[in-house]
């Protein structure tokens, strides 16, 4: 696999982008709200410094999947970290080596960027893609992830 498999979200990839974005909410049942969706992708592509969006391509350049960094700053850490918030892959891309990859991507980008860690989440349910992280170095935190949210 070619380094242009993973290259930065365009407008000409957005559509597809978020027609992907919606297929990931509906595996595990969350609800998706397009324009809210295109609203933060917007955000996003005008605010780099909060994140970066990438889209995965196969061969042919087709879109295949995403994936999403959220930077954050963390004392604990020594820096700027990021936090994988979103990795997706279509069914046909599956098993294929491209996940693998995405996340090799990842590790590179942070050690080019002097990210100090990089966080994720995995559904419980979703052994594939802990096994994937595993496999790559990733580790459990030891560490309850909490939420608030306002509302």
């Amino acid at each position: 696999m070619h380094h242009e498999i993973i290259r930065p979200l365009t407008p000409a990839f957005l559509n597809a982008f978020i027609d992907m974005k919606r297929d990931f909410f509906a595996i595990d049942g969350y609800p998706f709200d397009d324009a809210l969706m295109r609203e933060n992708t917007g955000y996003f592509l005008d605010h780099p410094e909060v994140g970066k969006i990438f889209m995965i391509v196969d061969e042919a350049g087709t879109p295949i999947g995403f994936l999403i960094l959220a930077f954050m700053f963390s004392f604990e850490f020594g820096g700027r970290i990021a936090f994988l918030d979103e990795l997706y892959l279509g069914d046909k891309a599956r098993g294929k080596g491209y996940g693998k990859y995405a996340v090799n991507f990842v590790k590179a980008y942070a050690a080019g960027n002097d990210l100090k860690a990089i966080f994720l989440e995995v559904e419980h349910h979703n052994e594939r893609a802990a096994g994937l992280y595993e496999a790559s170095g990733f580790k459990d935190h030891h560490r309850r992830l909490m939420i608030y949210r306002p509302e």
